[in-house]
Formats: structure tokens, sequence, C-alpha cells
């Protein structure tokens, strides 16, 4: 059996990021959703969720144009690490991680492009934990008390996902009709 080789993951800070996107072989991989994507962006910037990518999508979305420097962005660098993961080991193009994500970008007052007011994925799985556990609990009050069973449920998997960095939940809301727009596709996904 082949022994497969890891690259380490490369980070990189927002203000270095900014500074490498004048060179035409740089560009900003935004794998957010796109209705977050579609909410606010770096200008330029290419998106193609975290759910959809792979290496030969990302060929198929850059055409022609082809970057040597990945920099991948999301909202706060979790979702960009697991791109930088899928895209590491293609030889074609150097990945690094924006280090913070969009959060960091705008904290150092990198610009942004606001278009409409979108909910992120991170604050919809906070509002669906929410509701299920307080539907378990109203199971349990008014319905049969095994309904605690669901705010169980709940419970445990955030605690998985604190653990294992991996959130179902969120998984599931990406794929949610309203987080699953399409996109127009850009002119500039590569600034010139």
């Amino acid at each position: 059996m082949k022994a497969t080789t890891h690259t380490p993951l490369k980070t990189i800070s927002p203000q270095t990021a900014s500074a490498h996107l004048s060179n035409q072989d740089a560009m900003i991989l935004d794998v957010r959703t796109v209705l977050e994507f579609s909410g606010q962006q770096v200008p330029g910037s290419l998106n193609l969720p975290l759910d959809q990518l792979s290496p030969a999508s990302l060929r198929q979305h850059l055409g022609k144009q082809t970057p040597t420097q990945i920099l991948i962005m999301c909202q706060s660098g979790n979702r960009a690490c697991k791109a930088a993961e899928i895209l590491n080991n293609d030889p074609a193009w150097q990945v690094q991680v924006i280090e913070g994500g969009l959060n960091q970008w705008q904290a150092n007052g990198l610009p942004v492009d606001k278009k409409a007011s979108v909910m992120s994925l991170e604050r919809q799985v906070r509002i669906a934990a929410g509701l299920l556990i307080l539907t378990g609990i109203g199971l349990a009050r008014w319905v049969h008390p095994w309904g605690i069973g669901l705010s169980g449920f709940v419970g445990a998997g955030l605690v998985f996902a604190g653990i294992t960095d991996t959130c179902g939940m969120g998984m599931l809301l990406a794929k949610a009709p309203w987080n699953r727009r399409t996109s127009r596709p850009s002119a500039c996904a590569i600034n010139p």
C-alpha cells in the first residue's frame, strides 16, 4: 500500500493576504455558503462552498484562469482549514488559510462588499439547536417525559461538535434551500 504524504496547513494573515492580491497569481477562495457569500464578500473572491469543493470542481470554476496561490477564507477559519486539507496535496497551486477568516479580515479594516443582510451558518446552528432543545423540553413537559431525549441528543451533538470541530447540524443546514441559492459568476474571480 502506498503511503500518502500530507503537507502541513499554511496560514497567512489578512494583511499579507490583501497584499498578495495585487499579484495575478493569487486569489481568494471563499468556502462559505452561497447565501453567506452573497451577503458580504472580499471584492474579487471566488465562492465555492465547502460541501461542493474538490480539486476538480475548483479547476472547473477557475476555467482558463490558473492562479498558483489559493488563499482560502471562510467566516472564522474552521471551514477554510477543511478546504485546505482537500486542496493541499494538489501540486497545481499553493494553498494558504487566511487566519481568522472574514471576521479577522473585517476587524483589520480590509475591504468587504456588503450586499444584503444574511444570517451566518454559525448563527443558524445556534438558533436550530436552541429551538430543538426547547422543543424537547416542551415535549417532556406537556406530551411525554421521553421528549427530553431530544434535548439530550442535541446537547450530546453540541459536545461532539466541540470536541471534534465537526458540526453535523451545520453541514445539514448548509444544504438547506435558503443556503443553496445560485451565485452569479463574477467577472473578476481573480484580481488583475
